[in-house]
């Protein structure tokens, strides 16, 4: 039995590498990466960074956008049925739902409570542009100005309302007239904002202080220091491995949502490596170039070191007032940049739960984009309510940075060994402007699945070790109880769905639906 169905799909090929890229580049780069950098030892940390992005992130790539490709053929845009008919080629279909529904559980939440705290982030990177046009924190002590910001729920609200709404109209207005037409805008703004920032951030030189220069802070960057890395290597090591998670946006399902709409004989192998590539010439020509040197020669070292999450909402602010009237235009260009980065990877996660809604269960595109405007408002609420950030702080914890890396981990078990190595070769070269180097499917198989466990069981070892699992504040308790309860929802609806289309299926226990 074959099935057919007409779905969007991206009108150009620009605009599919363009968008794929703004999923990837997202305030992980801008925002994360340098305070992870600075922390880490600087050069010391770009060694397990780059063993990580070539042995974990590229891998995942092309694992994450075959899997996506090959559930659009079906008509699916959500992991848990694209896990579910990959999962056939192995086990029975009421086998293969369990692992779809395992998938299916972890994309949802991971798309609803991500995203409900990061289009928080993407809103006070709009409050912050509007602060450095009007001078609004010069003169004052930066820390207690972002503090105050946070406690201030009118000003909180009203710049989490700018990316809500132009999330809903890009969602609205669909993947080709919306999606892609806003990315198309965007992501050129982005690099070219980058572009005057980096410049100007290694033309700083030494303004302060003789040994705090700007090319001082880049050498710090990059210059490897053996000696804190051995000392520090578990550490390091799991910081960079979880980065390049976060930075390429792995274990979300929202990269396979995006490769869903590529048409069925388009290349992905060199696609899937042209955004992985953008992104990292964001993250580390861009983002590593702009806030650790300029920080460095105005604040100094001891100050760039602490790797503080307030590097770009505390500290540059100081900066920016150092640089005078011209400090307001470098900060609006600098939390621009910051906005556009956070709402590009913003729309995926958007975008994802709408799939979920108009083909999962039926609902149209248009209603589906109101329904989850409405739940991203519910979710968001206690973001905004929490000027302590420890409801934030905690699903960050679990979901940003553990629930994507054990979501990643099942990437592999069902795209590479259920649905077979041979069939991700095909499905990977069908249409390839490149040829994959073979190795790599070895890679898969062996060292990037070994590479996850020893991340998971690392992570979960740190978070015993600091004594998350005791803490009982109600609302870390809070966030814990909402991500149970999005994982059950998430297991609920993927349950339906995949027994909606493949009841039959599942009822006869064998596969009867194939799309060539």
């Amino acid at each position: 039995m074959s099935i057919s169905g007409e779905r969007e799909t991206w009108a150009t090929r620009i605009g599919l590498i363009l968008s794929m890229a703004g999923n990837a580049v997202g305030l992980g780069n801008f925002w994360r990466f340098p305070r992870l950098l600075a922390g880490n030892g600087g050069g010391a940390f770009m060694i397990p960074y780059f063993a990580a992005l070539l042995l974990l992130g590229i891998p995942l790539m092309w694992v994450e956008w075959a899997t996506g490709r090959y559930g659009g053929k079906y008509g699916h845009g959500t992991l848990g049925p694209t896990f579910y008919l990959m999962a056939r080629e192995s086990v029975k279909p009421r086998t293969a739902i369990v692992f779809g529904i395992i998938g299916g559980m972890l994309a949802f939440a991971v798309t609803t409570l991500l995203n409900s705290y990061y289009i928080h982030v993407i809103g006070w990177t709009a409050a912050y542009a509007i602060y450095s046009a009007t001078g609004a924190y010069y003169g004052v002590d930066t820390v207690q100005f972002f503090n105050n910001h946070i406690g201030n729920t009118g000003m909180v609200m009203a710049t989490w309302a700018i990316p809500m709404i132009l999330l809903f109209i890009a969602a609205y207005r669909g993947v080709s007239k919306g999606i892609e037409l806003f990315n198309k805008i965007m992501m050129p703004l982005l690099y070219l904002f980058a572009v005057i920032l980096a410049v100007k951030s290694v033309t700083t030189g030494a303004p302060v202080r003789p040994d705090w220069s700007s090319w001082a802070g880049l050498e710090y960057s990059w210059k490897p220091d053996f000696g804190v890395l051995m000392q520090n290597f578990w550490v390091i090591s799991l910081a960079a491995a979880g980065q390049i998670f976060f930075t390429l946006s792995l274990g979300m399902g929202i990269i396979q949502n995006y490769a869903s709409y590529v048409k069925k004989d388009d290349d992905i192998a060199l696609a899937a490596l042209t955004t992985a590539s953008l992104n990292e010439v964001a993250e580390v020509v861009l983002g590593g170039t702009i806030a650790i040197p300029i920080a460095y020669a105005y604040l100094g070292p001891s100050v760039v070191k602490q790797g503080s999450l307030g590097l770009s909402f505390m500290a540059l602010p100081n900066v920016f007032t150092s640089l005078g009237e011209a400090g307001r235009v470098f900060g609006v260009l600098w939390f621009l940049l910051l906005f556009f980065a956070g709402w590009t990877s913003a729309i995926a996660m958007y975008n994802y739960l709408v799939a979920l809604l108009e083909e999962d269960l039926g609902v149209k595109r248009k209603v589906a984009a109101v329904v989850v405007f409405i739940v991203y408002l519910l979710l968001g609420l206690p973001v905004a309510l929490d000027p302590s950030l420890t409801y934030f702080g905690e699903l960050d914890n679990w979901v940003g940075s553990y629930l994507l890396v054990l979501l990643g981990l099942f990437d592999v078990i069902v795209a590479v060994y259920l649905f077979k190595p041979g069939n991700l070769w095909r499905e990977l070269h069908n249409g390839a402007l490149i040829r994959v180097p073979e190795v790599f499917k070895y890679i898969l198989m062996t060292l990037t699945p070994a590479y996850i466990l020893i991340l998971l069981v690392g992570t979960t070892i740190d978070y015993y070790k600091s004594g998350v699992f005791a803490q009982s504040d109600p609302l870390i308790v809070g966030a814990r109880v909402a991500i149970l309860i999005a994982l059950l929802i998430g297991a609920i609806e993927t349950y339906y769905g995949i027994k909606r289309k493949y009841a039959r299926e599942l009822a006869e226990n064998r596969k009867i639906i194939v799309v060539e």
